[in-house]
This record gives structure tokens, C-alpha cells and sequence, in this order.
């Protein structure tokens, strides 16, 4: 079976930093997978180089099979990102902004998807406001809108719910644990551990750009007494 991620020994450096050394991981196709580290970890230079954003110094990148450098509308097509970041154009409305969105992908007549994707994300009445005029928790909402729009396989979300009020994080949880149980793979990257704890099956943790970690969500709980992903992070980071 083909891999739905696969990550073989990349390295990517900007000047002297080494945003990645060796990195290696295989996601499978359907897993709900956490990638966890503090800042400057490396998560979003992977993120980013999968995405094609910047490409690694080495090592070799697949999106279920297609190569994101030599492959990359294959791999890219097959890809959904969520990022970090509050991106957007300021002069279309949300509607206008996923049929954009859609049109990248060259997907026509995708009304009826982008009308439940916006009921999902509670963002139905806002569907003809100008997006400069939404809060910083909506436009967030209509990130992950975009990301969803041309119906990946494969959803990366990074940091989805970062400054987002719970009530919306709660509905976006049941809708892209909907998406994952119909077969979409997930990558996760958080600071809220409790979400990983709850969601991910398996979990990847950075440090300085290497995975130091890998194993099950239960494995990684029960390695230490009291079963808290917060305190294998802590001592993880400390070693």
C-alpha cells in the first residue's frame, strides 16, 4: 500500500540554521496523525516543504506516491494545508474567496460542497462578507474552508485552532473527525496537547529538527505514570 505521506531523510538549512536534520516518517493512508514540538521544532519547514513552498536540501518527499518535487501537481493536487498563518485576499467575499480557491484546483460547479463546508464551519452567514471585514477567529475558519475546498485525501493542518474560540474548535473537530472517518488522511500539528491526546493515533515529536519520538498516542501515554501526553512532551523536550 502506498504511503499516504512519505518523509525520507530530509534536510533543509536557512544560512546556519538547520531547520531540518535527517527528518524520516511514514503517515498511512486514513491516520490521524499528530506532529508535535515547540517552536522552531521544524514542523512548519516540513509542513511547508510537502506543501512545495520550499524545497529541502536533500532527501526525497511523496504525497501517496507522487514526488512533491518532480511530481508536484500530482503531489499538490492530493493536498490540503491549513496554515498558520492568516492569509487572505481582502477584496472578495468568503463564497468568492473557496470558488477561487476552487478554481486553482480547476474544479467547476462546486457550489453545493463549498455551501456544506461553510455550514460546517458556522462561516454560512458570513458566505457574502468581504473577507477583511471578518474577525481573526473567522478568517481562520475560511483557511481551513480553502484547505478543504477541492476535497483532498490528504489535510495538514497546522496550528488550525490557534486563537480560535471553543465552540468553533469543537464543531471543527467533529467535522474533520467526520473527514478522517470517510477516509481522509490527517496530520496535525498543535500546542493544545489535549487535542493530539484526543484525536491522533499516532504521534511524531520534533526537537531541533528530528523526530525524537514516534509511536501510538497509548504507547507514548503509557510510558510515563499518570498516562499524560503533556508530561512525555515535557521530558521528551528536556532530554
Amino acid at each position: 500500500m502506498v504511503a499516504a505521506v512519505s518523509i525520507v531523510d530530509v534536510f533543509k538549512s536557512f544560512g546556519s540554521l538547520k531547520a531540518l536534520a535527517g527528518v524520516s516518517l511514514e503517515i498511512e493512508e486514513g491516520e490521524f496523525f499528530g506532529l508535535l514540538g515547540p517552536n522552531g521544532a521544524g514542523k512548519t519547514t516540513l509542513i511547508s516543504s510537502l506543501a512545495g513552498l520550499c524545497r529541502p536540501d536533500s532527501g526525497r518527499l511523496k504525497v501517496l506516491g507522487y514526488d512533491v518535487v518532480t511530481e508536484f501537481r500530482m503531489a499538490r493536487s492530493r493536498l490540503g494545508v491549513v496554515p498558520q498563518e492568516l492569509v487572505f485576499d481582502p477584496f472578495f467575499t468568503v463564497r468568492e474567496t473557496l470558488k477561487i480557491q476552487s478554481g486553482y484546483f480547476g474544479i467547476r460547479k462546486n457550489s453545493d460542497w463549498i455551501d456544506e463546508i461553510l455550514e460546517h464551519l458556522d462561516l454560512t452567514s458570513k458566505a457574502d462578507v468581504n473577507m477583511r471585514r471578518l474577525s481573526g477567529g473567522m478568517k481562520r475558519r475560511v483557511l481551513v474552508a480553502q484547505a478543504l475546498v477541492h476535497k483532498p485525501p490528504v489535510i495538514i493542518l497546522d496550528e488550525p485552532t490557534a486563537g480560535v474560540d471553543v465552540e468553533l474548535r469543537q464543531g471543527l473537530w467533529q467535522f474533520v473527525q467526520r473527514l478522517n472517518k470517510e477516509g481522509h488522511t490527517i496530520v496535525l500539528t498543535t500546542h493544545y496537547l489535549e487535542e493530539a491526546e484526543n484525536l491522533c493515533g499516532r504521534i511524531a515529536l520534533m526537537k531541533q529538527g528530528k523526530v525524537v519520538a514516534l509511536d501510538s498516542t497509548a504507547n507514548l501515554m503509557a510510558s510515563l505514570p499518570g498516562g499524560r501526553l503533556e508530561d512525555v512532551f515535557v521530558r521528551t523536550m528536556r532530554q
